[in-house]
């Protein structure tokens, strides 16, 4: 009973801890003028009502073909390369509230990375529901889509890390209403479980073209499953 009860008490401090411990970190505020960058394409560029708004770190960033890939839906693209989900939380309304839409898709891989800084899966997964419940001031029944951390060749060596935040995000999602978790990672392993090296680019974290034909494919027929059926 005792190893249930400790990780619940982590949960529950984690949970109350107020954003303003990472909005003044430098590493933070350094996307202050991304954010901008943003907000006046916000100013500059209407969107339909009906899009999806996909928001995250570089691989939503760089998916050059996120229109032809996910039509016939309107899509709205806001990644930043290198995102954490602890500067993602303190920018999130700015992001997301400019936008009336049908969905909200987000995917961010940086907090756990094999650096010195690396969150814990629990923090990590505190600040997915963080965001969420941001989200929900605003947006009461839209869809929300976390797509799950891809497992990269460049960052095997902490994957155990990742899949347990993954997993503890599943549980988030699955305990929130129309908060929908999205499961990529046996598309990216070998029937030895490791990662297909031949889906990502030089750096071995991002995904090339191939790559990204398997993960629209996956992240378009979830979206088809709650969407089309609402």
């Amino acid at each position: 009973m005792r190893k249930y009860f400790v990780p619940v008490i982590l949960l529950v401090l984690v949970s109350c801890m107020p954003l303003t411990k990472y909005s003044n970190l430098p590493e933070v505020k350094a996307w202050e003028s991304e954010i901008e960058k943003f907000e006046q394409l916000d100013i500059l560029k209407s969107y339909p009502s009906d899009a999806i708004l996909f928001a995250g770190s570089s691989s939503i960033r760089l998916w050059s073909t996120i229109g032809k890939d996910m039509q016939p839906y309107n899509v709205i693209q806001r990644g930043y390369g290198g995102a954490k989900l602890s500067d993602f939380a303190v920018y999130a309304d700015r992001i997301i509230y400019p936008h009336d839409c049908q969905a909200i898709v987000i995917f961010i891989a940086n907090d756990i990375s094999g650096g010195d800084n690396d969150k814990s899966p629990l923090e990590a997964s505190m600040l997915f529901k963080k965001t969420l419940n941001i989200i929900r001031r605003k947006y009461r029944d839209v869809p929300v889509f976390w797509i799950s951390i891809t497992p990269t060749p460049a960052r095997w060596a902490v994957w155990t890390e990742i899949k347990e935040a993954n997993e503890m995000i599943r549980k988030i999602c699955e305990d929130h209403r129309n908060a929908h978790y999205i499961d990529t990672e046996k598309y990216f392993l070998t029937t030895s479980g490791l990662p297909k090296n031949e889906l990502f680019v030089e750096d071995k974290l991002h995904l090339n073209g191939d790559g990204y034909r398997i993960w629209s494919g996956v992240i378009k027929n979830e979206l088809n499953k709650v969407l089309i059926n609402n």
